[in-house]
């Protein structure tokens, strides 16, 4: 094999696109990653990073575009980190996510293709793949002569990529940015830089309830308060729909964006917003799916899998605000929600209540420990009919299921398990553990929650081949 260095120029053709958007070539064996390019496309790269057996190239003209590529909505895409494949047409990106998953099932998670294929159900993508972000977080700076600017990091840095509209976001993101950066130079507040630690506004925080229409805004800012703050939040209200304007303090030298302190400036302190009839209040702090059209495809797609008929009893193991838990709660006996964060929970019981449904009841805790002990608890008051959970639903964060939330849920044995994820490769080894304990993959479902980016949700269906009896019993 020929040698490789940085600087060289070389035309490949584009075959495959890593989990990162990266077209992925080869030249004499030797594998070409190059960020913007497209499976079909071939195209002049120039090596910028040179290894062993691959390199990274940054991609210098498509010669032959490929049949999938379509012209770019937003003039930023290439250094935005946002959209990976805007140039890619949305019906590509579908088979993407879906092969992808699909090949991770397989890969990672060590099931047979046969079974995947036969298993997996079509995509759900989004009529319009555009403007469906409910919430949005700029980083606000200075541009070279001096003026404060908000955008994007370009890709892997921290260098503001100035843009007040969006093409993932709602309407009103470039009305409500660009009067705060105007009153900003008005006034003389400063960017916050990171670099000097010093300054005022870090990021700007924007909410919408599509449902309520309600807007919210909250600004993220290095010191308990600024001059003028009342005075800008009287401008922002005057924005038609605008219900909340407040102030998260972040005084520490981090990369977290949020402070924990929140300070009402003006409005109420919360929006709301409503999923599948279900009424949400959200705060600054609180998570709530960003796709809120997508969200309701999703988890009916999981309260499909979870096959309820009024009696059942289910347990949601990483319930968050309780989303997941009433939409179960409908068609429920009885929900379980599980959340390590007190606050989450308190939101659950909130909404829990605001909705009417009487038969949710939350828990502070980790999975492995809440349940357990609630099972013990039944055998020792003799009640049978409490040992068994029909359905365990999951929804964990990229990083997977915790090791011991796998094996708890194994001697839970519930009659089926709903596993919700945002990460296919986690997902595929978890369900190794899963189907190795015993439960049969019997359905998969995507839902492109992200469209123009390389995320993909994933619902699956999980039955044990023989109810057994409950190892807490």
């Amino acid at each position: 094999m020929k040698e490789y260095k940085k600087d060289d120029l070389l035309t490949v053709s584009i075959t495959d696109m890593d989990a990162e958007g990266q077209g992925i070539g080869k030249d004499d064996g030797y594998t070409i990653f190059v960020k913007d390019a497209l499976v079909g496309d071939e195209v002049k790269v120039k090596i910028m990073k040179a290894k062993k057996n691959f390199a990274f190239a940054r991609l210098e003209e498509v010669v032959t575009p490929s049949p999938y590529r379509v012209a770019p909505v937003c003039e930023h895409h290439r250094r935005c980190g946002g959209c990976q494949v805007q140039c890619l047409s949305y019906r590509a990106q579908l088979d993407f996510k879906q092969n992808k998953v699909r090949n991770n099932l397989i890969r990672i998670g060590g099931l047979e293709a046969e079974k995947v294929d036969a298993c997996m159900e079509p995509i759900i993508g989004m009529e319009e793949p555009f403007h469906y972000r409910n919430k949005a977080q700029f980083p606000v700076g200075t541009d070279k002569e001096g003026n404060p600017v908000a955008g994007f990091y370009a890709q892997r840095t921290h260098a503001i990529i100035p843009n007040t509209d969006c093409v993932l976001g709602v309407s009103e993101n470039k009305e409500i940015l660009e009067l705060i950066l105007s009153y900003m130079k008005e006034t003389g507040i400063p960017a916050y830089d990171e670099t000097s630690g010093k300054g005022v506004v870090r990021h700007i925080l924007i909410r919408k309830g599509f449902a309520s229409g309600e807007l919210m805004v909250c600004l993220v800012i290095n010191r308990d308060s600024f001059k003028g703050e009342d005075e800008l939040a009287k401008r922002l209200m005057k924005i038609p729909g605008m219900a909340s304007v407040t102030v998260s303090i972040n005084k520490e030298r981090t990369n977290v964006i949020m402070g924990t302190q929140i300070r009402l400036l003006a409005g109420k302190p919360t929006i709301t917003d409503t999923l599948g009839g279900i009424s949400f209040e959200i705060s600054p702090l609180s998570f709530y799916q960003v796709n809120p059209v997508q969200t309701v495809k999703l988890y009916g797609k999981a309260v499909e899998y979870a096959g309820l008929t009024g009696k059942e009893s289910v347990w949601d193991l990483y319930c968050g605000i309780g989303t997941i838990s009433l939409f179960m709660a409908g068609n429920a006996g009885k929900v379980y929600g599980v959340e390590i964060i007190p606050e989450a929970i308190e939101d659950a019981r909130r909404n829990a209540e605001r909705n009417g449904f009487a038969n949710t009841e939350f828990f502070v805790g980790k999975a492995e420990e809440v349940l357990p002990e609630f099972y013990e608890n039944a055998a020792a008051q003799g009640k049978e009919d409490m040992l068994h959970p029909d359905v365990i639903v999951v929804d964990p964060p990229r990083k997977g299921c915790d090791e011991a939330c796998l094996d708890t849920m194994l001697k839970m044995q519930p009659e089926r398990i709903v596993y919700v994820s945002c990460d296919s490769a986690t997902l595929a080894r978890d369900l190794k553990v899963l189907c190795g304990g015993g439960y049969e993959l019997k359905k998969v479902c995507c839902v492109d929650m992200f469209g123009h980016t390389m995320h993909v949700e994933t619902v699956c269906l999980l039955v044990p081949p023989l109810r057994q009896k409950c190892l807490f019993q």
